[in-house]
């Protein structure tokens, strides 16, 4: 029977059941009339077999196929119908398992060299994937049916790839020769040359499928690529620079990311780049920041610093490393410019561009880590406070500095931005009391002499010291701003009670300063104050000591029970003078307006003489006839010539003396704060500090009552806002146990009790 037949039949079958059930939906379903399947005769089942066998022959050897597709289809369709499936399944496995095994012959011959080898071996690959594809094509109702119904039997294309891996693949030598080539392709490209990328990506994708790629490649080439590095590292940290070598090591990381995409299995990505990471920077990590980051930070690499950053992230133990190494530069750097000497003048403006430049680096090398952040912080607090006070010292004639001239140096903006930088610098420091010390001397200077550039400004410092300090740390700050609001007011009540002739105008603060016009052939300004040092010695003219008298009887006329002094260094006035070019006005100093006073009853005064007429200290006295004499308005002259001023010189009027503007200011050369000044501003906070340590000791133990020696210094640290050393804290523990407030215990030295 052929199989237009069994067809036949199966329809009739087919035909008869549907006219039943069109009979009436009331009525059963019967199958009548159903004819036994006709048998296959031998023939049949061989003679398909072999129209299939040479239909598959002619796919493997890539000729013509006899038959059309779809009666091949039909007739594995029909044996499959028969249950001749199990036998159909035997026989095709076998011929593609025959041609499999003819195929390893070629790759037998020892004369291939390794490329064509391999194309060889992907040209056979390729092949049998067409091949098998278009064998299953045929076999397609056989690969749905019988063998997707039995669970142990591979499909045809797993048979295929499963036939492919046992006889070509598995095979040592092949398999070894494959390995070995895709490796020397792999090299050669890293060494720089031009591989078929295509050719890599087949083969791979080869050993993927049959799942042999992890066992016979990947191990081998991550060995490969681990020794490949590991000389490669050796050798260019030898060779080349720690820049240089980081964009060697970023593009070798950017490379083997490019063969992942390219021709590698996704699965080797993690651990080709971590072999690669571990012997380019893990191996080297020390040395390249030994040798390379001090030099990044110090020549402001920014575009290495940022790429070091991103190499050692990818690395364990990368970022701690590089964030000792850090923190290590920051010290060593601040340290210097803390502990030389010599740098103190310029110390304060290093200070802020070196945290200029390190929030440059935070912000964009090391994406605003915070650890990193908080690690420059402790490494600016640390060397800061290397060497005590002297900082805070400097800090605050820093800020003396900006304050005088902020205006005429930058704008409001601008001293604005420099004051919030400098109170970051600021917060490192541990002994602030010696800021304050230090700021509160130089606000007094400056409120008094009227040389602070904006009242905005010095207000706005004292709103950051207060949000950074407290209210207790500048209420004596304040105070000087609200006595210089009262003095206005005095002053005014003082230029009321004036007679109109006398024309006087005065100011005060806590400390009086005052402005007065004196009528005769110099109309006089000047400044006076009340001091608790000891008043200069000067000998003041006829017109002052009236007007001195006025202003005493006036002010303790309101104020009962006080004492005025008079300060002379920080007076001023305006003299009226004649030369032979015209009227001028002089703007000058106390000082200098005494001594400009002699000449106008001489022409000519020897230094003695001028000593002993003004009574001014002879360091004083020399600076200004230096700034009278020897500056750029020059209205005495000097004989001999000369810079310095001797007591042998002599000076006469200058009536030739010519200046472009009416009004001319003579600056007083200014003596610098002398050191004992500065030892007794600082012995000052430093007896301060040990009233502090006296009232926290005191109030620990009466809280406490009872109290070792060891707990009580603990406490006190946590306490005091100033550095102290322990053998300090003894010593005043010492005083207070002399003192009654406290006793040792009789049984335990160590021991303390507040006395009541």
């Amino acid at each position: 029977m052929m199989a237009e037949d069994i067809q036949h039949n199966q329809k009739s079958n087919f035909n008869g059941l549907t006219k039943s059930a069109k009979s009436g939906a009331s009525k059963k379903l019967i199958i009548k009339n159903f004819k036994d399947r006709p048998k296959l005769t031998d023939s049949y089942t061989e003679d398909t077999w072999m129209k299939l066998r040479d239909a598959v022959s002619a796919i493997q050897n890539s000729t013509s196929i006899k038959y059309n597709l779809e009666e091949l289809y039909q007739a594995v369709e029909n044996l499959c119908s028969y249950k001749v499936s199990p036998v159909l399944y035997k026989q095709l496995r076998q011929v593609c398992e025959d041609h499999v095994q003819a195929q390893i012959h070629q790759f037998r011959e020892e004369s291939l060299d390794s490329l064509s080898f391999l194309k060889r071996m992907n040209r056979c690959w390729q092949d049998h994937c067409s091949q098998t594809i278009m064998i299953r094509s045929i076999f397609l109702f056989l690969d749905r049916t019988y063998i997707l119904q039995n669970s142990l039997l591979p499909s045809i294309w797993d048979t295929g790839l499963e036939l492919f891996r046992t006889h070509i693949v598995s095979d040592g030598a092949v398999q070894s020769r494959t390995v070995e080539g895709i490796l020397e392709q792999i090299e050669r490209e890293r060494n720089g040359e031009t591989v078929d990328r295509s050719l890599l990506r087949s083969l791979l994708g080869m050993l993927s499928d049959l799942q042999v790629y992890k066992d016979s490649f990947e191990q081998r080439f991550l060995t490969e690529t681990n020794r490949l590095y590991a000389a490669e590292g050796q050798r260019l940290m030898q060779e080349r620079d720690v820049p240089e070598y980081l964009h060697h090591v970023a593009r070798r990381l950017e490379e083997e990311n490019d063969r992942v995409i390219s021709y590698l299995d996704q699965s080797t990505q993690k651990p080709l780049i971590t072999t690669v990471e571990k012997q380019l920077l893990g191996e080297h990590m020390n040395a390249i920041l030994q040798k390379g980051l001090w030099m990044l930070l110090d020549e402001n690499r920014v575009c290495e610093l940022m790429l070091l950053y991103e190499l050692l992230n990818k690395v364990k133990g990368g970022l701690t490393a590089l964030l000792q190494a850090w923190r290590d530069y920051i010290k060593s750097f601040g340290g210097e410019i803390v502990s030389s000497p010599e740098k103190d003048k310029e110390m304060v403006q290093e200070l802020l561009d070196f945290k200029d430049k390190m929030d440059h680096v935070t912000q964009r090398c090391f994406q605003r880590n915070d650890t990193f952040i908080n690690a420059m912080k402790e490494a600016f607090e640390s060397f800061i406070n290397k060497r005590p006070n002297k900082p805070a010292e400097l800090i605050a004639k820093y800020v003396d500095s900006k304050l005088r001239a902020g205006n005429k140096e930058a704008t409001e903006e601008e001293l604005e931005r420099i004051l919030d930088k400098i109170m970051i610098i600021f917060r490192f420091i541990h002994g602030k009391d010696v800021f304050e010390a230090f700021y509160k001397k130089d606000l007094a200077k400056r409120l008094l002499v009227g040389k602070s550039a904006s009242v905005d400004a010095e207000k706005s410092m004292l709103s950051k010291l207060k949000h950074e300090c407290g209210a207790a740390f500048t209420s004596k700050l304040e105070g000087m701003f609200k006595d210089m609001e009262l003095s206005k007011d005095i002053m005014i009540q003082f230029k009321q009670d004036l007679k109109p002739d006398l024309s006087l105008i005065c100011k005060l603060t806590s400390l009086l300063t005052g402005r007065v016009v004196i009528g005769g052939k110099c109309n006089l300004l000047w400044l006076m104050r009340t001091h608790n040092a000891l008043s200069d010695k000067c000998v003041y003219v006829f017109q002052m000591v009236k007007l001195q008298e006025v202003f005493k009887l006036f002010y303790l006329g309101k104020h009962s029970g006080r004492k005025l002094q008079w300060q002379p260094t920080l007076g001023h006035a305006v003299l009226k003078t004649e030369f032979k070019e015209g009227k001028k006005e002089l703007q000058v100093s106390l000082f200098q307006t005494l001594v400009l006073l002699m000449f106008n009853e001489s022409d000519e005064c020897s230094v003695e003489e001028i000593r002993a007429a003004t009574g001014i200290e002879d360091g004083e006295l020399k600076r200004t006839l230096q700034s009278l004499a020897c500056g750029k308005a020059r209205v005495l002259n000097k004989m001999p010539r000369g810079k310095d001023v001797e007591d042998a010189d002599r000076f006469h009027f200058n009536s030739d003396f010519r200046h472009k503007l009416f009004r001319i200011k003579i600056n007083q050369i200014q003596m610098k704060e002398t050191v004992e000044e500065q030892v007794s501003t600082t012995e000052r906070v430093f007896q301060d500090r040990q009233y502090q340590i006296d009232a926290a000791v005191v109030r620990i133990m009466k809280m406490r009552k009872t109290l070792s020696h060891n707990l009580l210094v603990s406490e006190l640290y946590n306490q005091l806002k100033f550095p102290v050393k322990p053998a300090d804290l003894k010593k005043r523990i010492e005083s207070l146990i002399d003192r009654d407030y406290m006793e040792r215990d009789k049984e335990n030295p160590n021991q303390y009790h507040y006395v009541a």
